[in-house]
């Protein structure tokens, strides 16, 4: 078996590649431009992407290929339908990062409610020792007891982070495609408005691409604060800028981008510095031990393909 990695760079430095690498011949590219795919697509077994955009001109230069594992649990830059017609299986790695994504919700939710950024600027420029005064309490702030949580998609991270806002004693409503009458499910307009912070964990598909549309948005509470650590395209980000913008919302968290990174040109350029604005490179899934167990997973997921099973497979 040969085994590519067309895309390694993006997982950082640090990891065991073993439970791969044992399967097979691995090679490992930093990155893969598209001069680069067809010398190395060319005679490999599997392939294994992370952000790399699996697309079909991509797919039809891999002539051998067996099997994809993508390291995440989305895969919406790959074409499945044309994985399909060619018989390429399709693995991804559900539920690695829900710890991971989780932590990086509760902590910004944490930040923006206690108004950290604009706290530790005060500290940082010296302006609080300037002041001579020992509390500074000039941007009120308050505490999450008896707010409620908004989860958007219930699932593996969702439910990890509802487990973390209800340790801070704060009511949880979920709202999901396809309710399970669990307690908390409400319709997505009365969790907009009903939310004083909001978290969307969706996976990105022909359903979820928009739902949280200028509409809802508007009926947020000026309180209110919206996170997002799922894709970007689930949300309008303009509508989403220009409400932070206009003082309709009163803070915004962002670990996930339509186009990533943005540009001087992308809806989120011009809130980015703002003080109730937290925006993070694509980080949530990337803890050391996070990523180390998306490895792990991958090396299950190709011994198992080998050995004719289907663990993970997504086509």
């Amino acid at each position: 078996m040969k085994i590519v990695f067309a895309d390694a760079e993006t997982l950082g430095e640090g990891l065991d590649y073993s439970p791969i690498t044992v399967h097979g011949n691995t090679e490992f590219y930093p990155l893969t431009s598209p001069v680069e795919i067809p010398g190395r697509f060319c005679d490999a077994d599997i392939i294994i992407i992370n952000k790399f955009k699996m697309n079909r001109e991509a797919l039809a230069e891999a002539k051998k290929l067996k099997l994809i594992c993508i390291a995440a649990t989305g895969y919406d830059n790959i074409d499945t339908r044309y994985c399909e017609q060619r018989g390429i299986a399709v693995c991804n790695v559900p539920g690695y990062s829900s710890e991971g994504v989780s932590q990086l919700t509760l902590a910004m939710a944490l930040s923006l409610t206690l108004r950290l950024p604009e706290y530790a600027a005060i500290t940082s420029s010296g302006e609080y020792t300037l002041r001579g005064v020992a509390n500074d309490l000039r941007y009120p702030f308050r505490e999450t007891a008896g707010k409620t949580w908004g989860i958007i998609g219930p699932g593996n991270i969702g439910s990890a982070v509802k487990r973390g806002a209800e340790g801070l004693n704060m009511k949880v409503i979920t709202h999901r495609a396809h309710p399970k009458g669990e307690a908390g499910e409400v319709g997505l307009e009365q969790l907009m408005a009903q939310s004083d912070v909001i978290s969307i964990h969706l996976p990105l598909n022909d359903s979820t691409r928009g739902i949280v549309s200028r509409e809802m948005i508007s009926l947020m509470k000026p309180t209110s604060i919206i996170i997002n650590v799922s894709r970007g395209a689930v949300w309008d980000e303009v509508a989403v800028a220009q409400a932070l913008s206009e003082g309709k919302i009163a803070a915004l968290g962002a670990d996930v981008y339509s186009k990533e990174p943005f540009g001087e040109n992308d809806p989120f350029w011009a809130i980015k510095d703002r003080p109730n604005v937290i925006l993070t490179p694509h980080i949530g899934w990337g803890a050391v031990e996070t990523r180390q167990r998306c490895m792990d997973i991958i090396g299950e997921n190709i011994g198992a393909f080998i050995d004719g099973g289907k663990l993970n497979r997504v086509v």
